[in-house]
């Protein structure tokens, strides 16, 4: 993984975790301790789903960097489709407090988001091709002399 793209998760994770540690000790206090569980386990989802996103991303683009925007729209996509099932799924449950679990979430996506596109932006990537980088025009086949 590419330096920049593990700066990013870890500019994404380090404050997720912190967030989802905040939630679960303020869950814990208010709600108890199925509240303290649920906020526990959606900081955790959060930072499962969306890490690996971010590693798919990488994966997937390293070799063709032309499809990033739409492999990055069909990954975030899937992001929110498994967290959409997996609030199906524990919709009546009762290991948990649901509605401690879903404001955790959303607030750990807020976090993750917010923080992946500020880690972003301080990081310095060059886009541009150099002279060193393009390739020699003589050298391309089907140019004449």
């Amino acid at each position: 993984m590419p330096s920049h793209d593990a700066r990013t998760i870890r500019g994404a994770a380090i404050p997720t975790a912190v967030a989802g540690i905040l939630a679960t000790a303020i869950s814990a206090a208010v709600a108890g301790g199925k509240g303290a569980i649920g906020a526990g386990f959606a900081a955790v989802l959060v930072m499962v789903f969306f890490g690996a996103g971010q590693f798919a991303l990488d994966r997937l683009t390293r070799n063709n960097p032309q499809l990033m925007m739409a492999v990055a729209l069909l990954v975030y996509t899937t992001q929110i489709l498994l967290v959409g099932i997996v609030l199906a799924v524990f919709k009546d449950t009762s290991l948990f407090d649901t509605k401690v679990f879903g404001f955790t979430l959303l607030g750990c996506v807020f976090v993750w988001c917010g923080m992946q596109v500020r880690t972003h932006l301080k990081t310095k990537q060059f886009y541009v091709q150099t002279d060193d980088d393009k390739p020699d025009e003589q050298s391309k086949p089907g140019r004449q002399q």
